[in-house]
């Protein structure tokens, strides 16, 4: 039987979720359900705005204050009276758009980068990385910080701004390795051999596959740039409030603990889950990968 090269990708694309355990189909559909009510809330019905202050009475006379989960409000309300579901929800477009740059950037910069400089080799491939190695030698989270503090911006277009730059060199490493690799295998030595151009086997054997694992390596680094910006957040330097981030619902409920939990937990939650599962489809991904290789 015959299959269109799209019916082929659907039915490849099935039978990888098929192949996948229980608790890895959990965390894929948890991030796919993650993406799309993120992404498509202004089109969710019934869902409050998240930076909309409620009164802190009811008609009825009850507080809305830190209330506990209702019919009206499913997961809760904060200090302020705001919908926290709404509040996860939207919240969770930080996080995607910081990990959206920063995967972005590596991939697309240094996975580009990366397959070059591993290829050609030689002294652009010295000075390139004698350049990544003076970059990774100071400790992101300080240089992160240090930026930050010194632009003085919180604004999520410059935070996805820095990410992104900051993302490229160990994109860059990664794909590096993978292409001094490649670029010794038989089919490699084979196109050298009846004189195909460098720029033709670059495109069309190197970074076809050194793609897969640079994007096994993109989900697990997915999960740290989310706890990252929970971490930003939660020490003032994310988007500023009453913008919604996971980190910030969490700082700003902690002072109610004693009074409530709940601000608290449904963030984190959402945080500890959502890390938890980009690791877990992460490690599918590049255990797929590991296969593929060896089978060239």
């Amino acid at each position: 039987m015959k299959f269109s090269p799209r019916s082929k990708r659907k039915f490849s694309l099935l039978e990888a979720f098929k192949s996948m355990s229980f608790l890895t189909k959990l965390c894929f559909s948890w991030l796919v359900i993650l993406v799309l009510t993120a992404v498509f809330a202004d089109l969710i019905p019934g869902l409050d705005d998240p930076n909309y202050q409620a009164w802190l009475f009811d008609t009825t006379g009850n507080e809305l204050r830190n209330d506990t989960p209702s019919w009206n409000h499913w997961l809760g309300t904060d200090v302020n009276g705001r919908d926290i579901l709404a509040r996860l929800i939207y919240g969770a477009r930080v996080s995607l758009a910081v990990v959206a740059s920063g995967v972005t950037c590596g991939v697309v910069f240094g996975g580009l980068f990366g397959s070059f400089v591993g290829y050609v080799r030689g002294k652009r491939e010295a000075a390139v990385m004698a350049t990544i190695d003076v970059i990774l030698a100071f400790p992101g989270l300080v240089l992160l910080l240090t930026i930050i503090t010194f632009v003085g911006a919180r604004d999520l277009k410059v935070l996805c701004i820095i990410i992104g730059a900051l993302s490229i060199p160990i994109y860059t490493r990664v794909a590096r390795a993978n292409a001094l690799t490649i670029s010794r295998r038989e089919f490699v030595t084979a196109a050298e051999a009846l004189g195909t151009k460098q720029r033709t086997i670059l495109i069309k054997e190197i970074v076809p596959n050194v793609l897969p694992t640079v994007l096994a390596y993109a989900l697990v680094a997915a999960a740290v740039l989310v706890a990252l910006e929970g971490a930003l957040a939660f020490l003032g330097l994310s988007v500023e409030s009453p913008a919604p981030s996971w980190g910030n619902m969490i700082n700003l409920a902690r002072a109610d603990l004693r009074v409530t939990i709940w601000p608290a937990v449904w963030p984190s939650l959402a945080l500890v889950f959502t890390v938890f599962s980009l690791n877990n489809v992460g490690d599918w991904i590049r255990q797929k990968a590991q296969k593929r290789a060896a089978a060239l």
